[in-house]
């Protein structure tokens, strides 16, 4: 494998030096491919390397493990062959909806920890399948309700479910050093901070990565109570499937699209209705449960886990990507959440330039139409063991600041002592004739708008990509194909002279009126390379690329309540203000600042049909109507995108 790939880095390099132009392009490219071959050929020896350390060096075991109420939760351990009364390891768990398979005593995971280093220094990997799912016993609710005060056995939620299984490992598994901790990405990562919460005294280091905290406001299934068709549909036609009886066999395997074009799909399926008629079948319950939920009531206050993220002793340190299409909100809430209810504790965020558990699944070097120079998880995956060594088993404290973060854009790691930054200063952008975008607010006190005609028939897609799952791409795409459409308001700064960062939490100010009764809005801020750029061999010319580097929808029924959605009233001028998810990106001299303004993003968004129903996911063919929508952008009241604006590193020339 070594002579390989030096062959190939040997060839790369002499066509470089010596050959013809147009022969060593030809040349280069195909030692760049037989560099990317024997990379994985390597990615496939080392895979193979690590799961042979792990059969040679670790024993498995299975265990059904006791709850209060008697139900039994399946677990899967596997113990350093050396473990004795003398030698002893942390425990690590992960708790999951998924699967702890392989099952049987004989049949090992391919790997156990984050990475490598952690088999290498020696831990006790546990696996657990949560209530209800898999071989555990009793029944699944998807985002089970903590429950604060817990007045008998019966009264059991995933943070008794950890609690209780950490109390058995603790008293029953050989070898322990009485020391726990517990980490999972996305669902997992849920189960992560549930199990944080009144944890037990053994429970010492947790890492919650892209957890999910409310499925409503912002992660998964919603953002701003805009329904994430694509995402939901896709993930519960297989995951929302019953399961009556503990079973080790894989679900009956995922929804046959009969295209790879979602977008058609999703059109040609009409109202939401249409799920259950055409699909369904009333077959998935948690289906059913979201379109008898339209509104942010108590069954979506109740799953939300933010407000009970108390009584934490563990250090914890909540990780989550900037370009997570799935759960943004998530992490950057939980940070919030533990800060605010747990002063004193261990507390830290780190969140890198990643998509939904992409410091682990991949090198973190680019995403979309974005390049960050260097594989960032690398970085990460050093931190992250060390914080785990360090407060399981004593290692040196790894210098970790309360926030270590990912600038995008001019791509560095930067460290902060809390999240957002306390020297920020508030700014905001404010929309101009001619498309222009300005931090000067417009001097005229005459009412002017720009205005565009949101066909329910045709909706703006989110992404290019024909694919029929949610694609985790298009969250630093090129938004040209956005930009050129009649139905898309674009707002441009002048070229920048000096660099400017934006650091924290966004917010939407707009002011807008529809001849509908109900509208979507959504806000994306775009960053726009300098139109002359100079492209690497082989690489596409970014000149003028307008990269997306956040994007947030707002359903405009919610303006004044997530619970008590109310109509627009057609013609009448309203305010519509709304949170987007943090950034940290650099805006650097000689780009732009784009905001781009649309009403719908589809399919990750459903479809407004843009008359106010009271159930939205009811609404008929009949509601899906045209509307033409208005942004005001100077009068006594006029929109603005509010920013945190970091001080710049960079000094004017």
């Amino acid at each position: 494998m070594k002579l390989r790939l030096v062959s190939a880095l040997v060839l790369s390099a002499f066509v470089q030096l010596s050959a013809p132009s147009s022969w060593a392009n030809t040349v280069s490219s195909a030692a760049s491919n037989v560099l990317v071959s024997a990379n994985l050929a390597d990615e496939k020896d080392a895979a193979a390397l690590r799961a042979e350390y792990i059969r040679k060096n670790y024993t498995k075991f299975e265990y059904r493990i006791p709850a209060r109420d008697g139900k039994l939760l399946f677990t899967s351990i596997y113990v350093p062959n050396d473990a004795s009364p003398t030698k002893t390891y942390p425990i690590l768990l992960v708790r999951t909806p998924y699967t702890v398979a392989p099952y049987g005593a004989d049949k090992y995971k391919t790997r156990l920890g984050p990475s490598a280093d952690f088999e290498k220094d020696g831990f006790i990997f546990a696996f657990q399948d949560v209530r209800g799912k898999n071989m555990s016993e009793g029944e699944f609710v998807n985002m089970r309700p903590h429950i604060d005060k817990k007045n008998s056995k019966n009264d059991v939620d995933e943070s008794s479910d950890t609690y209780d299984s950490i109390d058995w490992m603790i008293k029953n598994i050989a070898g322990n050093n009485g020391r726990v901790g517990q980490w999972g990405i996305s669902y997992p990562g849920f189960y992560t901070s549930a199990g944080v919460i009144d944890s037990h005294p053994a429970l010492k280091a947790v890492s919650p990565q892209a957890p999910i905290a409310d499925w409503f406001r912002g992660d998964d299934m919603h953002r701003n109570g805009a329904f994430n068709v694509q995402l939901a549909f896709s993930f519960f036609s297989s995951f929302g499937k019953p399961r009556p009886e503990p079973t080790d066999q894989p679900g009956s395997g995922g929804f046959d699209w009969g295209t790879p074009d979602a977008y058609q799909f999703f059109l040609e399926l009409g109202p939401l209705s249409n799920a259950n008629a055409r699909y369904f079948k009333n077959g998935i319950p948690f289906w059913n449960e979201l379109m008898q939920h339209p509104n942010y009531d108590s069954y979506w206050q109740a799953k939300n886990l933010l407000p009970h993220l108390k009584n934490i002793k563990a250090a914890v340190m909540t990780v989550g990507g900037w370009y997570d299409t799935e759960d943004l909100y998530g992490p950057l809430q939980t940070y919030k959440a533990i800060k605010k209810n747990n002063p004193g504790i261990s507390n830290t965020l780190v969140m890198g330039p990643w998509v939904h558990g992409g410091w682990q699944s991949t090198a973190g070097d680019k995403v979309g139409d974005a390049n960050f120079g260097f594989k960032t998880s690398q970085n990460y995956q050093a931190i992250e063991f060390a914080f785990f060594k360090h407060h399981l088993k004593g290692g040196d404290k790894p210098a970790l600041p309360e926030a270590w973060v990912f600038e995008t854009g001019a791509n560095r790691w930067r460290s902060f002592d809390a999240w957002p930054p306390a020297n920020t200063k508030t700014k905001s952008l404010y929309f101009h004739a001619n498309g222009k975008l300005s931090f000067e607010m417009p001097s005229s006190n005459t009412v002017a708008f720009d205005e565009y005609i949101s066909d329910p028939a045709k909706p703006v897609p989110y992404t290019t990509e024909i694919t029929n799952r949610w694609s985790n791409q298009y969250v630093a795409a090129d938004q040209r194909f956005a930009a050129s459409r009649p139905d898309v308001l674009v707002y441009q700064s002048e070229v920048l002279d000096r660099d400017i960062t934006f650091a924290g939490p966004i917010e939407a100010n707009l002011l807008v009126s529809t001849t509908g009764s109900d509208a979507d809005f959504v806000v994306k801020l775009i960053d726009v390379n300098p139109n002359r750029m100079e492209a690497a061999p082989g690489e596409p010319n970014r000149g003028a690329q307008q990269t997306l580097v956040r994007g947030e929808p707002f359903r405009a029924r919610f303006r004044e309540s997530f619970e008590h959605p109310k109509a627009l009233t057609p013609g009448e001028p309203t305010k519509v203000k709304f949170a987007i998810n943090d950034v940290m990106h650099t805006f650097q001299r000689g780009h732009r600042i784009m905001i781009q303004i649309q009403s719908s993003w589809f399919p990750f968004i459903d479809r407004n049909p843009q008359t106010f129903v009271d159930n939205i996911y009811e609404a008929k063919e009949s509601d899906f109507v045209k509307a033409n929508h208005r942004l005001y952008r100077s009068g006594m009241d006029l929109s603005s995108i509010k920013v945190q604006v970091l001080p710049a590193l960079d000094t004017k020339p």
